[in-house]
């Protein structure tokens, strides 16, 4: 009997030996997987990093690529990516951003927690960051390929023919007439709430997507397909930094703030799908957005135009010569001022530091994309229009 237990405990020690000798095994398998992770994810973020910087600089020292870029692979991005992301109702972008920001905030404090209770290692916060630089590098290209590039291309002034020239505060100041002209004859036109302020009551989405349309004929370089304007279900995001609109470039989808006063809103959504042909330039997107609105069937839509188109003229011309300016305000209808008066009260609500910052990195993030007046760059929309006036296009 004492043999047999003997033999026993022998056989129940290799047996455990050998079970240690799998788990080590397994251990430096699954350590060793792991490691072929962190390294797949190292050189895919970084992959993706260098590609995009070298687009990135490609596009800047050659208009020749961004251009053949522009028409012939972004185009493939609008048609695929941009009509997928057409088909769902809302910003599929803005319901990724919550979801990546919630994912984020959980993992980031169960990393703490497991840390705090000594559950986790500097292995795991190794990976948590090194997923964190992946979502950077994913994020990063598809800016570059779906918007950053476009920056560079040929100018929709020059695919047009438009010469900008110098002008003086005259021909501005009767381009303002013209415009007071065009907002006082379709203002009795769009529909108001009782308080005089004008009301939206014509379908948003298809009718910006047929304004679009409209200029495709004359305009050659706005040809091709355009998805559905959407507003973003939280459009407070938008509002707290004086925003109207926005173009995603990770989905290719044009999104507009939903708060801001019915007027703005054709413009806005004309502005943002004018990015989606390639036009990232903001002065270009609002003079795009202009001749989209004002020259479409819809009465609302002209309005919205030639309001816009005027909100900014008149500025310039209040800068240069505020008799002038003075003289063409005086002409305005009083059917228009309550429009105006909302907007006022709709931003006021708003200005803070945010606003301010938010101005900033805009102002920041043009001028870095060549755009050297920044924020400033919305009101060169001006130019085009003048230009165009003269000229005797409208």
């Amino acid at each position: 009997m004492g043999q047999k237990k003997v033999e026993k405990e022998e056989i129940e020690r290799e047996e455990i030996e050998k079970e240690e000798i799998e788990k080590e095994e397994m251990g430096k398998k699954k350590m060793e997987q792991m490691r072929k992770w962190e390294r797949g994810r190292i050189v895919v973020s970084g992959g993706l990093i260098a590609w995009a910087v070298v687009l990135s600089l490609v596009a800047r020292v050659s208009q020749g690529f961004a251009q053949w870029y522009s028409v012939h692979l972004y185009s493939v991005w609008v048609e695929t990516v941009g009509r997928f992301a057409g088909l769902v109702p809302f910003s599929v972008s803005e319901v990724l951003l919550y979801v990546l920001i919630l994912g984020i905030f959980v993992t980031g404090v169960r990393l703490v927690i497991r840390g705090v209770r000594k559950r986790a290692g500097r292995r795991e916060v190794y990976h948590w960051c090194l997923n964190l630089v992946l979502i950077a590098g994913i994020l990063f290209f598809l800016y570059v390929v779906n918007c950053g590039i476009n920056y560079h291309r040929v100018s929709f002034a020059e695919g047009a023919g438009i010469r900008v020239e110098e002008y003086s505060a005259e021909e501005l100041k009767e381009v303002c007439q013209w415009l007071t002209e065009q907002v006082n004859s379709y203002s009795g036109q769009v529909e108001r709430d009782g308080d005089g302020v004008m009301v939206l009551d014509v379908p948003l989405q298809e009718n910006t997507v047929k304004a679009m349309e409209g200029l495709q004929e004359e305009y050659p370089q706005l040809k091709g397909y355009y998805p559905r304007p959407k507003g973003l279900m939280n459009s407070w995001i938008l509002s707290i930094q004086n925003l109207t609109g926005i173009y995603l470039p990770f989905t290719i989808e044009a999104n507009y703030n939903q708060e801001i006063t019915d007027y703005n809103i054709p413009f806005t959504a004309c502005h943002e799908l004018s990015h989606l042909r390639g036009f990232m330039q903001e002065q270009e997107a609002n003079f795009i957005a202009f001749l989209a609105s004002s020259s479409y069937e819809e009465e609302a839509f002209r309005y919205s135009g030639y309001l816009m188109g005027w909100i900014q003229c008149m500025n310039v011309l209040y800068k240069i010569d505020y008799d002038a300016w003075e003289e063409v305000r005086s002409g305005l209808s009083t059917e228009v001022e309550p429009d105006l008066n909302a907007n006022r009260e709709f931003w006021a609500r708003y200005d803070g530091a945010v606003a301010e910052v938010s101005n900033k990195v805009n102002d920041t993030y043009l001028k870095a994309n060549g755009q050297a007046d920044g924020v400033k760059s919305y009101n060169r929309m001006v130019d085009l229009i003048v230009a165009c006036y003269i000229e005797g296009r409208f």
